[in-house]
C-alpha cells in the first residue's frame, strides 16, 4: 500500500506481511510491484544499517548535497522510531515544512524521502534499528546537516534530554541554512 504525505513526493509504502504461527514473510523491496501501483523511485545503489541503543536517541537532520544528493527508502528493522523529512528545496510550496511517521518493527511502514529533504529520526524504543536503501553512495565532501530542534518539529519525546552526536549538536539552524537544492515543479 502506498499513502501520500502532506510534503508531495514523500510518501509511505507499507509492504504485504504473510503469517503464520512461525512469524511473517514481507517483500521489503519490490521495484515491479512499486510501478505497477504508479510509484517510480530511482535506482537504489547502497544500503545503510543504523542501531541506537537508548530511547531519545536523535539522530539529523542530514542531507547529502548535489551531486551526491541521495533519496533514502527507510524501514525500521528492530524497535519503534519517529522518522522525519523536512522539504529543503528553495523554491518549494512546502519549503520549511515537515512530516514524521511511526516506523516500527510491528507496522513495517516505509518512508520514501526523496532527495532535496533533510532526513532525521527519533528512537522510541531501546536498540531501534534502522534500514534504509540510498539512491547515491556516502560522498563525505556532501555531508550535511541541520539542527534537529530548529525546524518545528514536534518530536515525540519531549521529557528527556534527546541522545545526539557531536555533530548533530553543532549542526547550523535551519534559519541559517543555504539550501543546495532548488524545487523543480
Amino acid at each position: 500500500m502506498i499513502e501520500s504525505t502532506a510534503l508531495p513526493g514523500v510518501v509511505i509504502i507499507t509492504p504485504p506481511r504473510f503469517g503464520d504461527h512461525r512469524g511473517f514473510f514481507s517483500e521489503s523491496w519490490n521495484k515491479t510491484k512499486l510501478e505497477a501501483e504508479g510509484l517510480f523511485l530511482p535506482e537504489f545503489v547502497q544500503d545503510n544499517h543504523s542501531l541506537s541503543r537508548e530511547v531519545g536517541t536523535v539522530r539529523g537532520l542530514h542531507f547529502q548535497s548535489p551531486p551526491h544528493a541521495q533519496g533514502k527508502l527507510v524501514r525500521c528493522g528492530r524497535g519503534r522510531v519517529f522518522d522525519v523529512a523536512v522539504d529543503a528545496r528553495k523554491g518549494s510550496p512546502t519549503y520549511g515544512q515537515w512530516v514524521g511517521e511511526e516506523l516500527s518493527f510491528d507496522n513495517g511502514r516505509q518512508l520514501w524521502i526523496p532527495a532535496g529533504f533533510l532526513h532525521g529520526f527519533m528512537t522510541l524504543e531501546p536498540d531501534s534499528e534502522l534500514v534504509y536503501k540510498c539512491t547515491d553512495h556516502y560522498a563525505p565532501e556532501c555531508d550535511g546537516a541541520v539542527r534537529w530542534d530548529s525546524c518545528g518539529i514536534a518530536w515525540p519525546v519531549d521529557d528527556i534530554d534527546p541522545v545526539i552526536s557531536d555533530k548533530d549538536a553543532k549542526a547550523q539552524a535551519f534559519a541559517d541554512f543555504d539550501s543546495p537544492f532548488t524545487y523543480e515543479a
